[in-house]
């Protein structure tokens, strides 16, 4: 290898370390909502209030735009009329907010929206959504994982057969294990050991399945997971303990992981383990 060769290699080396320390160096920051939005979502609350809120507004924003371009003064201070109230009630339900709404934007929206200025109106709303915007980036994503995502910390499992309750974490801990046990017992030869574990398995499906049923509520949701592509790789599971079938096991232990655990979890797990962390548990 030649000198050059050598020096650039080097070269080259060395600088990717330092991106590589560079991108370890980097941190993400959350701004955290104040606690008085909590109030307003589920379970807090019977109804996502703020959530519907915020809805209501992007939808008179959309109308007033509309009515705007096609200069329909009637339509337009309908809507422009209850962009004002919904707009105000941030302040209201959020008071560590109230100083921030832009309410003279509104103010001078209306005073357009009276004397037909509508270009003046529409770089006016301009500047609404802009301040819209700059909250969203700060507290949407944080809001969203602490008031839009199950807290699994407060769930109970309750089992059909002694109707105890148990602590979701512990109940997944225990999914695991017997899992795990099937997959061990099969492959040394301990088929009752490996029936014996899943038949809890399956039993703690069951009472998994009821959990899940306080979201969601109807069972071809719940279907989605605990359904037939799950009963069969489990019959497939049964049939190969019986056999002494231990790769018709693992085969069959490993697809009901993926369709099940795996898929269950892409949904809820990196979002869980977000709100915890966001929420300081």
């Amino acid at each position: 290898m030649s000198r050059i060769v050598f020096l650039l290699l080097l070269l080259l080396l060395i600088s990717s370390q330092s991106v590589i320390a560079v991108e370890e160096d980097r941190e993400l920051a959350l701004q955290l909502p104040p606690d008085s939005l909590g109030k307003w979502y589920k379970p807090a609350n019977e109804r996502d209030v703020w959530l519907h809120t915020m809805f209501r507004l992007r939808r008179e924003m959309q109308a007033i735009s509309e009515y705007a371009a096609l200069e329909d003064a009637q339509l337009l201070k309908k809507w422009l009329a209850r962009l004002q109230k919904d707009y105000r009630s941030i302040g209201e339900m959020v008071p560590e907010w109230k100083d921030e709404l832009e309410s003279e934007l509104l103010e001078k929206m209306a005073k357009a929206a009276d004397s037909g200025e509508l270009e003046k109106l529409q770089t006016l709303q301009r500047r609404l959504g802009k301040s819209c915007r700059s909250c969203h980036v700060e507290y949407k994503l944080s809001a969203a994982l602490r008031y839009r995502t199950p807290d699994f910390s407060r769930v109970l499992v309750e089992s059909e057969e002694t109707m105890e309750e148990e602590k979701y974490g512990r109940a997944m801990s225990r999914l695991t294990m017997l899992v795990n046990r099937i997959k061990i017992a099969s492959e040394d030869r301990r088929a009752d050991a490996a029936m014996t574990a899943l038949d809890e398995l399956q039993q703690r499906l069951l009472d998994l399945e009821g959990s899940c049923a306080s979201c969601h509520k109807q069972e071809r949701q719940r279907q989605h997971i605990f359904g037939q592509q799950m009963r069969v790789s489990l019959d497939k599971v049964r049939e190969g303990i019986g056999q002494g079938n231990a790769k018709q096991v693992g085969r069959y232990i490993g697809k009901f992981a993926v369709d099940v655990c795996a898929s269950c979890h892409a949904i809820h797990r990196s979002q869980s383990d977000l709100r915890e962390l966001l929420s300081g548990k």
